[in-house]
């Protein structure tokens, strides 16, 4: 009889035992395998990935959409898990611009780079650094770019983005 109560009691613990087992396990796959996706919130912005999948990058220029302000643009920064990055250092260059461009944090992820011209004449870079931590990374746009194209608000890979990796 006592063996009987003893295998009643250890049945259900299996059970739960068997059941509870997935909460436990570990995903194996390596992290610079898995594809990450970033939102692009916008409609009429320049949007990329940074080459190494660190963090996206949301220009906002000085249009009817968004006023920030004359040669001003907004930089929406994102990271690998789409969260905003606070707190970075970001360094804009530009082909042929007048000036060093300065970029101050806004807060939530937004950043304001002045003295930058995105209609300035010819074709030009923009490369735009950011380090966030230990993450350092960048992405380059290539001006004029064709408004045309933009990409819709949504979630992108970097496989996603036309030119991109």
């Amino acid at each position: 009889m006592n063996k009987i109560r003893i295998w009643l009691l250890w049945i259900p613990l299996l059970f739960l035992a068997a059941g509870a087992a997935p909460c436990y396990a570990h995903d194996n796959r390596d992290s610079s395998t898995q594809k990450h996706l970033f939102t692009k919130h916008f409609r009429q912005t320049f949007f990329a990935i940074t080459g190494r999948a660190g963090f996206s990058i949301e220009i906002l220029p000085d249009e009817k959409e968004y006023k920030i302000g004359k040669d001003v643009v907004g930089i929406v920064v994102h990271n690998k898990h789409d969260g905003d990055v606070e707190g970075a250092a970001l360094t804009v260059t530009a082909e042929g611009n007048n000036g060093p461009i300065a970029v101050r944090e806004k807060g939530g992820g937004l950043y304001l780079a002045s003295n930058l011209d995105l209609k300035q004449q010819g074709t030009w870079k923009l490369t735009i650094q950011v380090r966030d931590g230990s993450v350092t990374d960048s992405a380059v746009f290539v001006f004029p770019a064709d408004a045309s194209k933009f990409l819709p608000p949504g979630q992108y890979s970097g496989s996603d983005i036309p030119g991109s990796r």
